[in-house]
């Protein structure tokens, strides 16, 4: 992290200035950068939202999102090759779990810029509100809340991919600060994070008005951190704590429909209705299908999203080119990657192994067929037009999708989704099923155990439900999953199906491996997109937990002696590697 700092931050307030001025809203007129001083900024509440803004287009550049997609998917089995993989270097190797500290993938330098642009507005804010009395405290208080917790997201991006890293919430401001930082390990990165957001969620903003319509899903909100507390706590093993908070988020987005449909005077359409007791979007309207999609993901924004980032649909903003390049565009469809030949290849089957019938709406909407065999990647590459899915003629057909057209190269304006009700539903219902204790053998323990997985399954089976095209649906049988260790899986799978390429994939298997304290279900995932000795050399990586996670940079660990790689990318002995179960 010395190289990172040092390299940036010697002159941070105005990097952070510079990157306010390309945030996609909102936009402030401000001095050129050399005749600004410190002591001209910092003195108003315009200079603290400038600087906020800034923060998320640091986040929401190309380099910050390519890692988010590809240290949450691409070692998953969603991901291979697209067209002119060959050219780049890093993400092929990557694919072929070919992965050493040479890789650019490694450099974590444009996470930890956006770490310290929220660190320093937390250090400055509190002058600004002494200088502005525009500026009270509750807004303060509301701004170090929502910077602190969009830090503590991007160190959380951190320790699932890399484990242990270098760990601060000071700003540096100057190259007399202290940087070569060892890294703190991911536990207790953890448990900082968990503690720092229980201790400002009090004091996020709730509701935006109105007439911001997109701050409330395009900023961090309470409900935002909610989401982020239930995945922490479902990585700490807190169940109990996991449920509570992911429970917050589905009241306060019911009460919310609630209160929308109150002004409605109480009426609603059939699809405006509640699915199964839950507020999400219905995914028909008359015999089309696909609605679900087109509002989370082609208009964006949708009632379902809990945080996303923002790309305005206006050709003069900051576009998301790393969903254009990875996932493809209007010129180059697929892109980089494309989905893998075992998920494109499922409905030619009998019986499908990843979705659970030929009905199901989120693969004709994920993957988008170029011909008998051959896939990109639908979700999040379409720019205009309705996705209408037509259901199967029969049990052993596949159903077709009319899709709009891909964003233009430079100009793909697709939001990039962090958080959305569905993905803390099934939070949920992986803790629900993590709280049976097969130990109980008593009635009353019985009692305890059936009812979590009854609701584990209830979540499941209201979210598979919506995705089905089916003119007669059918519930998923409850008695085949009638155990902790099949209800797991069914949850597992649910995920998968329901988030692909959203960048969850990689981390949903990582987490297991961590719980089950062993590779196995890892592997035998992973494995599935690659055959013959690809396929077995890619096992054998992955069967140390070290392996799971990625070594540091090679540019890192040369000025930074106080970091120590990865053992399973340095040399050390096999001793050192983390033994499992």
């Amino acid at each position: 992290m010395n190289k990172t700092f040092h390299h940036i931050w010697s002159k941070a307030w105005v990097a952070i200035l510079a990157l306010a001025m390309t945030s996609c809203s909102d936009f402030l007129e401000v001095d050129p950068l050399n005749d600004i001083t410190l002591e001209k900024f910092w003195n108003e509440k315009n200079d603290v939202d400038n600087v906020v803004n800034g923060c998320y287009s640091a986040l929401q550049s190309q380099a910050c999102i390519s890692r988010l997609m590809c240290w949450g998917e691409f070692r998953s089995d969603n991901i291979q090759g697209g067209t002119n993989i060959d050219n780049n270097q890093d993400l092929s190797n990557i694919l072929k779990e070919n992965i050493n500290a040479s890789n650019g993938f490694t450099d974590w330098t444009c996470i930890y810029k956006v770490i310290n642009d929220c660190n320093t507005v937390i250090y400055y804010a509190p002058t600004v509100a002494k200088k502005d009395p525009n500026y009270t405290q509750s807004e303060l208080r509301a701004t170090v809340a929502e910077m602190s917790a969009l830090r503590d997201l991007c160190y959380f991006y951190l320790i699932r991919t890399f484990r242990n890293v270098p760990f601060t919430k000071q700003p540096y401001l100057d190259d007399t600060q202290k940087m070569d930082l060892p890294a703190t390990p991911f536990n207790d990165v953890l448990d900082s994070l968990i503690v720092d957001l229980e201790s400002v969620k009090g004091n996020a903003v709730r509701k935006y008005p109105q007439t911001n319509r997109y701050s409330q899903r395009g900023r961090i909100t309470q409900n935002a951190i909610y989401a982020m507390l239930s995945e922490m706590y479902l990585w700490k093993k807190d169940y109990q704590n996991a449920v509570a908070y992911a429970d917050k988020v589905i009241n306060a987005m019911t009460q919310d429909y609630q209160n929308e449909l109150d002004k409605k005077g109480g009426s609603v359409s059939e699809d405006e209705q509640m699915q199964d007791g839950y507020p999400l979007i219905s995914d028909r309207l008359g015999s089309t299908y696909g609605m679900a999609f087109n509002s989370i993901f082609g208009d964006g924004n949708s009632r379902e999203s809990i945080f996303e980032l923002i790309y305005m649909n206006d050709n003069s903003q900051l576009a998301n080119g790393a969903v254009s390049s990875n996932y493809g565009n209007s010129e180059t469809f697929p892109g980089l990657v494309k989905p893998s030949d075992y998920l494109g290849d499922d409905f030619t089957k009998d019986n499908p192994t990843v979705f659970l019938t030929k009905y199901d709406t989120r693969y004709y909407t994920s993957l988008e067929a170029l011909g008998a065999t051959s896939y990109g990647i639908g979700k999040y590459t379409q720019g205009t037009g309705m996705v209408m899915v037509t259901p199967p003629t029969s049990a052993t057909s596949k159903g077709t999708v009319s899709y709009g057209s891909h964003w233009a190269p430079n100009y793909c304006h697709a939001n990039w989704i962090l958080y959305r009700l569905t993905d803390v539903m099934l939070m949920k219902a992986e803790a629900l099923v993590q709280l049976v204790n097969n130990d109980d053998t008593t009635a009353a323990g019985k009692t305890v155990n059936d009812s979590l997985l009854h609701e584990a399954y209830n979540i499941v089976n209201v979210i598979n439900k919506r995705s089905n095209c089916s003119t007669t649906k059918t519930d998923i049988n409850y008695a085949s999953y009638a155990s902790k260790s099949l209800m797991a899986d069914l949850v597992m799978d649910e995920r998968h199906r329901e988030l692909l390429f959203e960048g969850k994939r990689w981390y949903d298997l990582v987490r297991r491996s961590l719980r089950d304290g062993n590779t196995s279900y890892l592997t035998s995932q992973a494995s599935k997109k690659s055959t013959g000795s690809a396929g077995s050399a890619s096992q054998n990586k992955l069967k140390r937990i070290d392996a799971i996670f990625w070594p540091y940079n090679k540019n890192e660990l040369q000025v930074n002696k106080n970091l120590q790689q990865n053992p399973a990318f340095g040399n050390g002995e096999n001793s050192s590697y983390e033994t499992t179960k």
